[in-house]
């Protein structure tokens, strides 16, 4: 029994590292790395932390 469990393990690790590749793939030529590496959400952070501290 264990074996089996041991070999679908693997099997859905290895399908989970492909799907990894596959989306770092398509994300990495859908959008330029300006848009890759722009700070969105460290904007909407600080201003949610001034709210805070004006508020």
């Amino acid at each position: 029994m264990w074996p089996m469990i041991e070999t679908g393990a693997w099997v859905l690790s290895g399908l989970f590292a492909l799907h990894m590749v596959w989306d770092w793939y398509k994300t990495d030529t859908t959008y330029s790395e300006d848009v890759l590496t722009s700070s969105r959400e460290g904007e909407i952070e600080a201003m949610v932390e001034q709210h805070k501290l004006n508020g």
